[in-house]
């Protein structure tokens, strides 16, 4: 049986090389059994036909019966087409092939009846049907090569080019289920796992998801298919997380002392939120319980994240050890050090600083100190993680905006110490529980749902470009009350293509708009000792205006900044919509987001910029960007090295079904941690297969 579903693809009659390698690079399809993983999108019901006098736009997938009666090829050179007039005797329909006409043109057959799927479109007054797929009916009764209901596969365009519709692609399936008739598809989770949770054996949801007998049939056998990827995936995670524990003691800091009790009571310039005390404990359980730590921080902006990461790393001083607390950019790693600086100076603290702008004698009085362990803090870039930088005692490593870190970069952290440190991730772009049970399901995860008394929540507006007196008005009101403004652009160089606002010309326009005020500009491209200079210069109040591409999305720390006005709004994200706002709002007074837009919005962009204007809550807009773009596309989580090219299961949809998955995971791995039990076999076997590599990235996510 394994040998059957282990071969090429292209010895599968019909595909043969050619379509093997297409099938390959564009469906992941290698073998017969990847070809079975190929799971419908939908179906088509073959019993209902419709007629050409019914149609309407709004239709997606339709089946017409009827005849061509004309095929011409028309237009000359890359217009080349071929069109053809089908009619059912209640009206005419255009037909129009781009690709493959040649074939088309041997194919098609005047006057011959045929079965007609494809998606009308009204165009200049009449429809018309795109690269429709036509099969030939020889008689009113021939029902033998259809089932009831139709199952429609995703294709591309490469794909179609190559003559692999849909209807091919039924038919190598159906081909491939008649071959194996008489043999069960081999089972791939234990007995015990399926009674459990009522589902329906692989065999019978594999078949029947590609020839069901009827709509009613078709969520058992998706219940079935979806439990199994998604089982899989947090088998992996579950598996993983123990495996750390088992392997990996990690440093036991049971001292709180001198350091940490002093900046409680002399130094602490506020009152921690109620939220912030918990996740304080949660660490101090953590790193005292004699295990490795490795925990997620979730705060959305202004929560408070950092005040907890100095807390956690006077734990690490107070016991002997060392603390880092790495950021993607050299604009927040200067931020953090001026702030640790001013606030851990009092009770004997020093840290140090190192970017790339760290050079010559500085350099090497940094290197020296960290290896020596006077330096009790380092903080920095990129720059920490290098070879030369060797800690001497390195017991707590804080990393900052976690997703701007490349998995191998973040496990070099693991090897500044015999023992690898506690590691705290902290990230200010909220993350879905769906999400996180994926991406960062091996870390014990922290949330900071509360922000600090006083704050007040920030208004978002929207706005037109072409109607700024509103936005104009709020502007200057602001600056005149003594308050910043941050105005950020989407490009630095003109792109005519996208005919977006530039940076530059943007700067001369609020120059302009604004001649009594003093306006400042910042964008990647800058040496860095010039961004730094206008960063501090727009700190301390010098700059009315900050004119500036998203180089300030993550860190910067203004509280006099009130407004931000997002240009062009359209073109960005909501994660990073939200991330842009949470630069204003960080002091007591009232601050303000203007999003501004063009009038012609898609459906889906002018939800986002409802969703900004309706919340501030950061978790709810991560579900919601979640839902609109897909987990693929979410940025990070491309980098966790879980099994995630999910073929049926959807992270939002079916978060049910991803609890009960991850429950029976996590049960498994608790009852049999090494793999021993003999009826979990066929579950252990199945894992090392899907696995892709043996490195086991997900332990330093």
């Amino acid at each position: 049986m394994y040998s059957v579903l282990d071969q090429n693809i292209q010895y599968l009659p019909g595909v043969g090389p050619n379509r093997a390698r297409v099938l390959n690079e564009e469906l992941e399809v290698r073998t017969i059994g990847d070809l079975l993983q190929c799971f419908p999108q939908k179906y088509i019901d073959r019993s209902k036909i419709y007629t050409i006098n019914t149609l309407s736009d709004h239709m997606q997938y339709v089946q017409l019966l009827g005849q061509i009666i004309e095929l011409t090829e028309q237009g000359n050179g890359r217009t080349r087409r071929m069109e053809a007039t089908f009619t059912d005797g209640t009206g005419l329909l255009k037909l129009v092939w781009f690709n493959q006409l040649k074939a088309i043109q041997r194919s098609v057959k005047l006057h011959k009846t045929y079965l007609l799927l494809g998606k009308p479109t009204l165009f200049n007054g009449s429809y018309n049907v795109a690269h429709p797929e036509l099969d030939a009916v020889d008689n009113e009764h021939d029902e033998d090569r259809f089932t009831t209901l139709r199952p429609i596969y995703r294709i591309t365009e490469r794909m179609r080019r190559s003559g692999l519709t849909s209807n091919v692609l039924a038919g190598l399936v159906q081909a491939v289920l008649k071959q194996l008739h008489a043999a069960e598809l081999p089972e791939t989770l234990p007995d015990y796992i399926v009674r459990e949770q009522g589902l329906v054996s692989r065999d019978e949801a594999i078949r029947k998801i590609h020839v069901p007998d009827s709509m009613q049939q078709v969520p058992r056998m998706e219940e079935r298919l979806k439990f199994e990827e998604l089982f899989y995936l947090q088998l992996n995670i579950a598996n993983y997380a123990k495996s750390r524990t088992i392997k990996y003691r990690g440093f036991k800091f049971a001292t709180i002392g001198s350091y940490f009790l002093r900046f409680y009571h002399e130094v602490l310039p506020f009152e921690l939120t109620g939220a912030q005390k918990r996740v304080i404990k949660e660490i101090r359980r953590d790193v005292g319980s004699g295990r490795q730590m490795n925990r997620l921080l979730q705060g959305d902006v202004g929560s408070g994240k950092t005040m907890v990461a100095v807390m956690s790393m006077l734990i690490a001083l107070d016991n002997g050890y060392q603390a880092s607390l790495v950021a993607p950019t050299e604009i927040l790693a200067e931020q953090h050090y001026t702030t640790l600086s001013r606030l851990l100076s009092k009770v004997g603290v020093r840290v140090a600083l190192l970017t790339s702008n760290v050079k010559g004698k500085a350099r090497e009085a940094v290197l020296q100190g960290v290896a020596d362990g006077s330096v009790h803090i380092l903080t920095g870039t990129h720059a920490v993680l290098g070879d030369m930088v060797q800690f001497r005692n390195l017991g707590l490593a804080v990393i900052d905006e976690q997703h701007r870190f490349g998995v191998v970069q973040r496990s070099r952290l693991w090897i500044k110490n015999e023992e690898p440190p506690h590691i705290l991730v902290m990230t200010a772009t909220p993350i879905p529980r769906t999400l996180a049970m994926t991406v960062y399901g091996d870390l014990d995860v922290s949330v900071i749902d509360e922000l600090p008394p006083g704050r007040k929540p920030i208004k978002t507006l929207h706005v037109y470009e072409k109607a700024p007196e509103k936005l104009i008005q709020l502007v200057r009101n602001e600056i005149e009350n003594g308050h910043q403004v941050y105005y950020v652009f989407p490009l630095i160089k003109e792109n005519e293509k996208l005919d977006l606002k530039n940076l530059e010309k943007g700067f001369g326009q609020i120059c302009e708009l604004f001649p009594e005020f003093r306006v400042g500009m910042l964008h990647g491209q800058m040496k860095n000792n010039l961004k730094a200079e206008v960063m501090q210069r727009f700190q301390s109040g010098e700059y009315h205006i900050l004119v500036s591409t998203t180089v300030i999305e993550v860190g910067v720390d203004v509280p006099n900044a009130s407004v931000m006005v997002i240009e062009n709004a359209e073109r960005f994200g909501l994660a990073q919509l939200h991330q842009l706002r949470g630069r204003v709002g960080r002091g007591a007074e009232q601050s303000y987001c203007l999003l501004s837009t063009g009038y012609e919005l898609s459906e889906t962009t002018h939800r986002r910029i409802e969703i900004m204007c309706e919340t501030t809550d950061g978790f709810r807009i991560a579900e919601e960007d979640l839902k609109l773009r897909g987990p693929g596309d979410l940025e990070g989580t491309q980098q966790s090295g879980m099994i995630f090219d999910l073929k049926i299961a959807h992270i939002t949809a079916d978060a049910p079904l991803m609890e009960r998955a991850r429950e029976m995971a996590i049960r498994v791995v608790d009852e049999d941690p090494r793999g021993d039990l003999p009826k979990n076999q066929i579950m252990w076997k199945q894992l090392r297969l899907m696995r892709k590599t043996n490195v086991n990235w997900s332990a330093i996510s």
